[in-house]
């Protein structure tokens, strides 16, 4: 059997597997899924070999930690990649009041300056909490953005999260050329952009991050340079279970500064906020490289 028909087959047997778990969850109560999924999280997911990277990482962003420390904050983050897991089937339902009960927004002032300014601006954030709920909630409050992402490997995983994240933004665009055509045509039609940017780009720039070098995307400050546009940060934070906390945090300001400098400013705001919850960060990023 050729690696191509190989690599279809196990593309189709995870997907086989994927696909009734995602309507299982989808069944269940928003609380019922989240708290299932925290389970088998914790459960499963600290003894997993992928766990040896979140505690190198630790290791490397945290060394002031004991052993215990890290290893406690390596559980709590399985348990909240796993609610996150089984939270994302219910998003499409998250909505009125539903999301009401669910979700708290602070600083959306910030936004509406951004919008009231009428120049679009980019929604930067990253994998904090259950990272779905922050542009999910732009939605709900009338302000969809296109949001850029990394598509799955699997194609038949990519379609099934395409699928549940559908209406709820302006578009999806894989990031790459084409992504960054349509961020540039976004832009200059003066609409918002969304933006996860902690993660490790290997054409990117070296930046500080816990007091490393990591490599680190530059197209966030580029596009706002360019256009003029106001980077507005945002947070997603888990309060318990099934509910969360989203602030709005100001715009960055961006003029005069280079790219290096800008970005060094978002990774000091993302380090703050991962040493205040570095439970609910996803630490299985190859942030640093090896």
């Amino acid at each position: 059997m050729r690696r191509s028909e190989r690599l279809l087959w196990w593309q189709v047997l995870v997907a086989g597997i994927v696909y009734p778990a995602y309507y299982f969850f989808r069944l269940l109560p928003f609380d019922t899924a989240s708290a299932l999924g925290g389970f088998l999280g914790r459960t499963f997911g600290p003894r997993s070999r992928l766990s040896n990277r979140a505690r190198k990482n630790l290791e490397l962003a945290m060394s002031e930690l004991s052993v215990e420390e890290r290893e406690k904050i390596v559980r709590g983050m399985w348990d909240n990649l796993g609610r996150t897991l089984g939270e994302f089937p219910q998003m499409p339902s998250l909505t009125g009041k539903k999301f009401a009960r669910h979700v708290e927004m602070i600083g959306w002032e910030h936004m509406e300056e951004a919008i009231h300014a009428g120049r679009g601006y980019i929604f930067c954030s990253g994998h904090f909490a259950n990272w779905e709920v922050g542009p999910h909630s732009t939605a709900e409050l009338g302000q969809p953005v296109l949001i850029i992402y990394r598509p799955a490997n699997n194609r038949l995983i990519d379609k099934l999260i395409r699928k549940s994240r559908k209406g709820k933004h302006q578009g999806l665009i894989p990031k790459g050329r084409e992504g960054a055509r349509s961020v540039l045509k976004q832009l200059e039609e003066r609409r918002p952009v969304g933006m996860l940017v902690d993660q490790k780009m290997n054409e990117g720039i070296p930046v500080p991050f816990f007091g490393r070098e990591a490599m680190t995307a530059p197209a966030l400050a580029e596009f706002a340079r360019r256009f003029g546009v106001p980077i507005i940060p945002a947070r997603v934070e888990r309060l318990h279970g099934a509910h969360f906390r989203v602030t709005v945090y100001p715009r960055l300001a961006t003029e005069g500064k280079d790219a290096l400098t800008v970005m060094t400013e978002v990774n000091a705001l993302f380090e703050q906020w991962i040493r205040e919850r570095p439970e609910q960060w996803f630490w299985l990023h190859r942030r640093w490289g090896k």
